[in-house]
């Protein structure tokens, strides 16, 4: 039996995709040829491993334990290409980084510009998660660095500063906290939140919070990112509290106030970089972990 590591990566994509002709897209392959390579890898394995449909595919259970172990396999052959590629002498290669909004939106564009600058044959694959998402793929060896706000680090990980990202209060034009210079989080919970999405860290950290003084949170709408909640907070839907990063990124906007929000907590809100504990890193991990640990920031 011979199975083609291309035809694997090809699967998992479709898998992810939930369409033979949307991977297909993806990947640059005729779907017709795209097909016969699903087809030749189910005949090798012996069992069909997709259900298909005019909608897409679905996993058979043949499939899904495939799925499972491809993913595993191409995440191997992967990493073998890393480390040979880090015997030349070179920095170069991929590197996965996983990375919260915050970063993205914030300080990440500059500081991966010059790094590449730096470090042109290197290729970084960077993926955006909520922060124990991020934390949780170091943990597992699928990100060889992460970026986020939580503050809780399993000792498993080596974590550094990366930006300091305080919290803000963005606020209609109109809105009667806009007169404050500094409103507290008790101020701003007496009227309706713009929120963003469950489960992240901002999410998290504003519970606890409002538990903490037995206050529940009043939400008008959630949203997934930070553009839509300002955009929610243009139209007057809600305040938000936001990274300031996420506030800066929105400055040219005239249609909300930004003021900084007046709790230590807020205050003290920081990125961080981890990466998993380990003797020693490849080339252009380390020097990615390097440049985003000692960037100006």
């Amino acid at each position: 039996m011979r199975i083609d590591p291309y035809s694997l990566e090809l699967f998992i994509s479709v898998v992810q995709e939930g369409s033979i002709a949307r991977a297909a897209s993806r990947n640059h392959i005729a779907p017709s040829a795209l097909s016969r390579r699903i087809a030749d890898l189910e005949s090798a394995m012996g069992l069909p491993l997709l259900i298909r449909s005019p909608a897409g595919v679905e996993l058979t259970e043949a499939g899904r334990h495939a799925f499972s172990r491809a993913a595993s396999v191409h995440d191997q052959l992967q990493s073998l290409a890393r480390e040979v590629q880090s015997l030349s002498g070179q920095v170069a290669g991929v590197v996965r980084l996983y990375a919260n909004a915050s970063a993205i939106v914030g300080f990440l564009p500059e500081r991966l510009k010059a790094f590449q600058a730096r470090y042109p044959l290197v290729q970084i694959a960077l993926t955006e998660h909520i922060s124990d998402e991020v934390i949780r793929a170091c943990v597992d060896d699928r990100a060889d660095v992460g970026i986020s706000a939580s503050s809780k680090i399993p000792g498993g990980l080596d974590s550094w500063h990366f930006a300091d990202d305080p919290l803000m209060v963005v606020l209609p034009l109109d809105h009667e906290l806009a007169a404050l210079d500094a409103p507290t989080f008790s101020d701003v919970i007496r009227f309706p939140l713009v929120a963003l999405q469950a489960g992240g860290s901002l999410d998290q950290t504003l519970k606890e919070r409002a538990d903490a003084v037995r206050t529940p949170l009043n939400l008008s709408v959630t949203v997934n990112s930070f553009d839509a909640q300002c955009r929610m907070v243009e139209a007057g839907l809600g305040i938000g509290i936001v990274p300031t990063s996420a506030a800066s990124a929105f400055a040219g906007s005239r249609g909300f106030v930004r003021r900084p929000l007046d709790e230590t907590w807020a205050r003290n809100r920081s990125l961080r970089v981890h990466a998993l504990k380990k003797s020693s890193r490849l080339k252009a991990v380390q020097a990615l972990i390097d440049s985003l640990a000692h960037a100006e920031g």
